[in-house]
């Protein structure tokens, strides 16, 4: 049984999808108008967890993430750069690309970008208007009325009554307290130049919050399984997307919306101006690698602040090379009485397994993980387990990996750049010229590289 925690109806429910064997998957991603922040990290690396346990599950997920690459932000920060809005938003999508591929995120099957689908969003207002849930005002922006849709508000526990009633809000983001008309098209503004559409109601571009109603359904269907996001879009992001969606289409549009919590950084929230603002470039810079990144990222529950430190990065390499040590010294295993691992291996997929289906509890599943990985070390140490032990316990490794994604290394040049590093190094050493083998050392700890020389030849590990 898989049960996660349904912000719809603020309580942990059994999953079930609409359709066995499949579930469909949206996910609201960036909006590129700079580089994606840790925090942004955070939201895509809890999505990237529930996808892959999904799959691990035996289901097929088909997952969609939208790119908004048309809104306030975009549209103000290109025209400061003097560029055009595609030139600008392209630089940071393919900056976007670079950071998922580098954290080890699965890339979505979709990536759907809002100015690729403004005819859709067109004709799902015009619907809106046919229904009477939208109005046209005088500049050509066309609103939501919300007080023709009785349920709004129930995604965040609002009534309706304390509606502004007949007040509009024109802004994409705004505070709970304005409750208002929002806006699904926006009449064109001489301080937006030339971008805008042609529309029934003049020029103009989509409002925010339609944007994804659209392009979720486009993929998915007018009804499908689950909706994620921070929890900062569930009002009046994904509150506004309920209600526009239900509207024009009759349907349910989401069985399950899951929201993580917010990252902040040494018990602060992250700001510029507190000089705690991280995007994943800069923590590169710092040397520290994209294994431990993601691991800190992960490890806490997603419903749970994230309180990102330098420190618990560092725990998190520690506990990658435990696992990476482990796997070494597994396939060095060649004995062939010992144990075989059958049993605690099957315990370790049960306790693992059911900590995860239990709305995604990730500390519960690592320490499961580690229960086992400490009980494997004590076997090797006293040489009692088996060939097969070992190979069970690789296999282990792996396929848990296939969820974590932290064992394996993300840049292989990397690797081979510093294995041929220590080849130098031990040539120096045969050589006994010290003061070489000394500045490979010390080039490879600059790297982040620590060096431990064994009875077996030199084995290399993260820096902690």
């Amino acid at each position: 049984m898989i049960r996660f925690y349904n912000t719809l109806h603020r309580k942990i429910e059994e999953f079930k999808p609409i359709s066995e064997g499949t579930v469909k998957l949206y996910t609201c991603g960036p909006t590129v108008y700079n580089y994606a922040h840790i925090g942004n990290l955070r939201a895509y690396v809890f999505e990237d967890l529930l996808r892959r346990f999904l799959e691990y599950s035996g289901y097929e997920v088909i997952h969609v993430m939208n790119l908004t690459d048309i809104d306030d932000k975009t549209i103000r920060r290109s025209m400061e750069e003097g560029l055009s809005l595609k030139s600008f938003t392209d630089g940071y999508i393919e900056s976007f690309y670079e950071d998922i591929e580098t954290l080890n995120i699965k890339k979505a099957h979709h990536y759907p970008r809002a100015t690729e689908f403004i005819p859709q969003m067109v004709e799902m207002v015009q619907k809106l208007e046919e229904k009477k849930h939208a109005y046209v005002a005088d500049d050509g922006s066309v609103f939501f009325k919300i007080s023709s849709f009785p349920d709004y508000g129930k995604l965040t526990n609002l009534k309706l009554e304390d509606l502004r009633v007949g007040q509009r809000v024109e802004n994409d983001e705004y505070e709970k307290e304005e409750m208002r008309d929002f806006a699904l098209w926006k009449g064109a503004k001489a301080d937006e130049g030339d971008i805008y559409w042609d529309s029934p109601w003049g020029p103009g571009r989509p409002g925010w919050h339609i944007e994804c109603s659209v392009m979720s359904t486009y993929y998915l269907g007018t009804h499908f399984d689950i909706h994620c996001g921070g929890v900062d879009n569930i009002f009046p992001h994904h509150e506004n997307e309920i209600a526009q969606s239900c509207a024009a289409s009759g349907d349910r549009f989401v069985n399950y919306w899951l929201h993580n919590e917010h990252l902040i950084v040494n018990g602060q929230k992250m700001s510029k101006s507190l000089n705690n603002f991280y995007t994943l470039r800069d923590l590169l810079d710092k040397n520290l690698s994209p294994e431990a990144i993601r691991y800190t990222l992960l490890s806490t529950h997603y419903r749970q602040k994230l309180n990102f430190t330098f420190e618990s990065v560092s725990d998190s390499q520690k506990s990658i090379n435990r696992l990476r040590e482990l796997k070494r010294r597994l396939s060095l295993v060649e004995n062939i009485e010992g144990d075989n691992l059958e049993e605690s291996t099957s315990r370790l997929y049960h306790d693992f397994t059911q900590k995860l289906g239990s709305d995604l509890n990730i500390s519960g599943a690592l320490g499961a993980l580690f229960t086992w990985v400490s009980s494997v070390f004590v076997l090797l140490d006293k040489q009692q387990l088996s060939k097969d032990g070992a190979v069970r316990g690789l296999k282990a490794l792996e396929t848990l990996d296939h969820i974590l994604g932290v064992i394996e290394e993300k840049n292989p040049s990397l690797d081979t750049e510093i294995e041929t590093l220590i080849k130098k190094r031990e040539e120096a050493r045969s050589a006994k010229n010290w003061s070489l083998a000394d500045e490979i050392r010390g080039k490879l700890a600059n790297m982040g590289i620590i060096l431990e020389d064994t009875p077996k030849g030199t084995v290399w590990k993260r820096g902690t």
